[in-house]
């Protein structure tokens, strides 16, 4: 049986350090050698991935974005993209000038991934995420909103006020046009908001690539509410030891901590017999 493994990152793969440890990048590349279809789904982007798993064997598409993007870094080529429209680009960002939210909006353009935002209105929030991304070629500030709504945006993510953003997600999380994911940051204290199209799921991107692959059987591993619906439809799905209690309860299993190379321990075990 052709069998697809997929993980999730931070809290699932990655160390508090938001890298792939030495111990699991030497073993889990030894398995890809060996033949184990490996890959990861996550919030991230394309180049925020790369960089927290460089050193890391993925030789088949990774899904980004929580499903917005199917990536192939091999080839740098997006294989699928699940795009916002123009309508539903301006009401989300009437629902953030409501309550003064400024976001960032992923775009492709021009065939690259963009980070566009409005400068000079950045919160303290957005310019540690900025501070810490400096450098990257993706970060393309704009002057008005016509510009920040261009192209072809996928994702909007904001960083703010724990109040401000709540009653926006009051809003945004009943419309069915949408997926809004209201979280705090795993690695500082800022509040998040992200929004995406219903489609962009990892569910959808998981399925996507069983399909791409030509696999019977999805085994996949996460620790909270972004990877629940990939839980949902995959045929074995196991929680590591510091996830959320309830997804824990929806696994098959649950594995070790992310600190101490939990997935790839199971993989080393259970992997190639898949």
């Amino acid at each position: 049986m052709k069998t697809l493994f997929v993980t999730d990152l931070d809290g699932t793969l990655l160390t508090k350090e938001q890298c792939v440890s030495a111990y699991s990048r030497e073993n889990l590349n030894r398995l890809i050698n060996a033949g184990l279809l490996f890959t990861f789904a996550t919030a991230r982007s394309a180049e925020s991935a790369k960089n927290a798993t460089r050193g890391l064997n993925i030789g088949i598409p990774v899904v980004l974005y929580n499903g917005g993007l199917l990536y192939d870094f091999r080839t740098d080529t997006t294989l699928r993209a699940i795009l916002l429209s123009d309508e539903e680009k301006r009401y989300i960002l009437d629902v953030l000038d409501t309550f003064d939210i400024r976001p960032f909006a992923y775009a492709a353009q021009e065939g690259k991934e963009k980070v566009k935002w409005i400068a000079e209105r950045e919160t303290e929030g957005m310019q540690r995420y900025l501070y810490r991304r400096r450098g990257e070629s993706r970060l393309a500030p704009v002057h008005s909103e016509a510009e920040l709504l261009g192209d072809y945006v996928f994702y909007f993510h904001c960083i703010g006020a724990r109040e401000l953003l709540e009653r926006a997600w009051n809003i945004l999380k009943y419309d069915p046009r949408f997926i809004c994911i209201f979280h705090q940051e795993m690695y500082q204290n800022d509040f998040w908001m992200e929004i995406s199209p219903r489609e962009a799921t990892k569910a959808k991107g998981v399925t996507f690539l069983r399909q791409h692959l030509g696999c019977e059987k999805v085994v996949c591993f996460g620790d909270t509410a972004n990877d629940s619906d990939m839980f949902d439809v995959c045929e074995e799905k196991y929680a590591v030891m510091n996830a959320d209690m309830w997804l824990k309860e929806k696994a098959t299993g649950v594995i070790g901590y992310c600190e101490e190379d939990g997935v790839c321990k199971w993989l080393m075990e259970n992997g190639l017999r898949s």
